[in-house]
């Protein structure tokens, strides 16, 4: 009993300094910050309308090469089989040993 007391009293303890550690103001204000700036509208405009001719739809990351392989499946097959058998690749779920 003596040690479901104690651990419920620090279980307790830490939610409420949790909270504490994560005070914060409702609406977020510490992110709204002023600034002065020299340029345009317009000028933020006009480089806003040059951003999508320069960018496409399909963002770099997601798209794909074309590479055409020159070799022959069975050969690829062959080179595997023999890599495995050799012990120059794992085999199995205990790839790092």
């Amino acid at each position: 009993m003596n040690k479901t007391a104690r651990f419920l009293s620090i279980a307790a303890v830490a939610a409420f300094a949790s909270f504490g550690a994560q005070a914060d103001e409702v609406d977020a204000s510490q992110f709204a910050t002023k600034f002065e700036t020299s340029r345009t509208r317009a000028e933020v405009q006009a480089e806003a309308t040059t951003v999508p001719q320069t960018s496409g739809a399909i963002p770099v990351g997601s798209r794909a090469l074309v590479y055409t392989s020159t070799a022959d499946r069975s050969a690829v097959n062959a080179q595997a089989a023999d890599a495995l058998r050799t012990g120059k690749i794992s085999s199995g779920e205990i790839g790092s040993l």
